[in-house]
């Protein structure tokens, strides 16, 4: 008999989707080995021995009536495996929280991963908008100050975009920097973590948020165009959208979030395109590059927090839980990056649903020209 745990998410890779026979779902098993700690019996010897347990209790106490000596070794030998029946769970646990959640199937497999227009950089150091060298001087490799209207096009995003959410339906967050280590380990894959119980109901679902926070990613050294400016950098901030709503509704609800993004995207003039993520075309660069990723996570991240869609009926085999969502709204740096990328003339034209945001401005001109080893690439 398998632990609950593995039991279900077991029954969740093979029976949901295409069932044993998909490539997906072998690699996952091969990949994570969970096969290692599904079959084993301990839970059942320990259920068996409990109701020995129970049987020889009753003679214990027949004993004890007529005044004989009462064995106790049965109890200790049930507490002992059960307490090897808890070890084991938590080992358990902890190797189950490093599958990954299931690929859905029309997600597609990826093959591969000359211009006068000036990269984003260029833009921004012309405008006085943001500064390099300082930023590298204090924070190190990828550190920068946005400067001037610079910060007022970063904020005049964030605003516009969480601005954008909340006239369709979502509930602006702006979450806290510092998460427990115990709650992120719900929604991220650390270390093994006690169960906590939270039940939604239906009525509640869906529920929009608009967040919006400060971010910090590690990102591997590398050379190339895509690391020049603020185009990849290790501190940015980010509006998101995230949903929780029922299973049978949540591809709506991922529909609704790709909509919305690209309805953002395309208020503000830019072209993009859609390829599982919306990617937006950098002009310098000649290709499109990702601005919004959207991910249904499913209940990959609620049957770890306990999120239950409602109570469980009495004639409900498997508990249900609520589907999670998530998705980029603006990732603003990126976003300014492709901004003046596409809006750049001698000086940058502020496009029109931002100008409310930039003190009715339409219009930013040069304020200074490119350091010298830069104005080689100028035409």
């Amino acid at each position: 008999m398998h632990l609950k745990l593995t039991n279900d998410y077991t029954y969740r890779v093979f029976n949901d989707g295409d069932g044993a026979g998909n490539d997906k779902t072998r690699a996952v098993e091969r990949r994570n080995s969970f096969a290692d700690v599904d079959d084993e019996p301990m839970d059942f010897e320990a259920n068996g021995l409990s109701k020995q347990l129970n049987a020889v209790q009753k003679e214990i106490a027949a004993k004890k009536k007529a005044k004989q000596p009462a064995d106790d070794l049965v109890a200790a030998k049930v507490g002992a495996k059960q307490k090897e029946t808890r070890e084991f769970e938590v080992e358990m646990r902890k190797k189950a929280s490093t599958v990954g959640n299931l690929v859905a199937k029309d997600v597609p497999v990826s093959l591969t991963e000359k211009t006068d227009i000036m990269p984003h950089h260029e833009v921004l150091l012309r405008l006085d908008a943001m500064d390099l060298d300082r930023g590298a001087k204090v924070a190190g490799h990828r550190g920068y100050f946005l400067a001037n209207d610079g910060v007022d096009l970063n904020q005049a995003l964030i605003t516009y975009a969480l601005d954008f959410l909340r006239k369709n339906g979502y509930k602006k967050a702006q979450p806290p920097f510092l998460v427990n280590k115990d709650v992120m380990a719900k929604t991220a894959q650390l270390d093994q973590f006690d169960e906590e119980l939270y039940k939604i109901q239906k009525t509640q679902l869906p529920i929009y948020y608009a967040g919006y926070s400060t971010c910090f990613r590690k990102e591997a050294d590398s050379a190339g165009r895509h690391m020049w400016g603020i185009f990849r950098v290790h501190q940015f901030e980010k509006d998101e959208q995230f949903v929780i709503t029922t299973p049978e509704e949540s591809w709506n609800a991922f529909d609704t979030m790709l909509g919305n993004s690209e309805a953002f995207y395309q208020s503000l003039g830019l072209s993009y395109r859609v390829v599982a993520i919306l990617e937006a075309w950098f002009p310098f660069r000649g290709a499109c590059k990702e601005l919004v990723s959207c991910s249904n996570c499913m209940d990959y991240q609620s049957r770890r927090l306990e999120n239950r869609c409602g109570l469980k009926a009495k004639d409900q085999q498997r508990k249900v839980y609520v589907h999670m969502l998530n998705g980029s709204m603006c990732a603003t740096e990126r976003a300014l990056c492709y901004l003046v990328e596409n809006y750049q003339t001698p000086g940058l034209i502020i496009p029109e649903v931002l100008r409310p945001y930039m003190q009715g401005r339409d219009f930013v001109p040069w304020v200074k020209e490119l350091p010298k080893n830069l104005q080689r690439k100028q035409i």
